[in-house]
């Protein structure tokens, strides 16, 4: 049995994912397999990963399943690891040679059932670290405690498969293809804390077309699911000012889906009716947006 799984969503990244397949090939520690989350691609992914299990340099798990997004292909993926420890590397991304070799050795060192598991550093191809390091007191936090305390980037998470296991799947919606995978973070972070690793572990490159770079389209299209993760902020949020924040953000997905119901359903009722006009304008503001780009064709329900 391995220690790590390494899965890795994949919708139409015939394009990029050999970059990934050529990272884990050259690992310098082999006790991890891969296991790839086909999410309905249209383009030539399935041939290429046939073609990588009979070539055997490492193993692979593939799995294909009509389009859900990314937290769909998640939900799958936790289904099915059977490892100790399980990480994301996005099929537009790739992982230093050391990257599993500093996972495994770290946590056989380090790890107990007192963490959830361990956070690492994300960095661009020139070797930039994404946003900041962790401090050199903080041996462990919570993912949003470490934002919460100044911290700034995308970092890389390794949970325990048993841990991620505890918590509900992330929500489908009919017609929606988005939920922030952040839902899941924020119910561990209530239980447990992730082991601090300055090291970089995976090699980051934000696609035009990723989610990152468009989430007023994500915002427009995906409003129910935008809606669900506001109301989980409103719960587990420290502090008036993000609960606040995530009020005005769920008006505006809100408007957007066209929900009669969302004060009565808000877990803070009255802070969402005074969220209601900064609530609206972000919806206009996102409206407009969407319009503006020219290749973006508004979707009206």
């Amino acid at each position: 049995m391995f220690i790590l799984t390494i899965f890795t969503p994949a919708y139409n990244r015939a394009h990029t994912i050999g970059r990934t397949y050529e990272s884990l090939c050259r690992q310098t520690c082999k006790d991890f397999e891969w296991l790839i989350v086909d999410d309905g691609s249209s383009d030539n992914t399935r041939a290429l990963v046939e073609g990588w299990i009979k070539e055997n340099r490492i193993p692979i798990r593939y799995i294909y399943q009509q389009n859900q997004g990314m937290h769909g292909a998640h939900n799958t993926a936790y289904r099915n690891i059977e490892t100790e420890l399980n990480t994301c590397i996005d099929s537009d991304d790739y992982m230093p040679d050391d990257a599993v070799e500093k996972i495994i050795t770290f946590w056989k060192r380090n790890g107990s059932n007192r963490y959830a598991g361990l956070i690492g550093l994300d960095r661009t191809e020139d070797g930039k670290i994404i946003g900041t390091k962790f401090p050199e007191d903080m041996n462990s936090t919570t993912l949003y405690g470490f934002y919460a305390r100044g911290g700034k980037g995308d970092k890389k998470l390794v949970y325990r498969t048993e841990v991620i296991r505890q918590y509900p799947e992330y929500p489908l919606f009919e017609g929606e293809r988005y939920v922030s995978l952040g839902y899941k973070y924020q119910l561990i972070d209530q239980d447990y804390e992730l082991l601090t690793m300055n090291e970089s572990l995976v090699v980051v490159e934000y696609q035009a077309d990723g989610s990152s770079r468009n989430m007023y389209k994500q915002y427009w299209n995906n409003p129910k699911g935008f809606a669900f993760i506001r109301k989980a902020d409103m719960k587990l949020m420290p502090g008036w000012k993000r609960k606040f924040r995530a009020c005005i953000h769920y008006v505006s997905s809100s408007l957007r889906a066209k929900n009669k119901y969302f004060i009565s359903e808000s877990p803070l009722p009255l802070s969402t009716l005074l969220a209601f006009i900064p609530g609206f304008i972000l919806y206009k503001y996102t409206e407009y947006k969407v319009k503006s780009d020219k290749k973006f064709k508004l979707k009206h329900e």
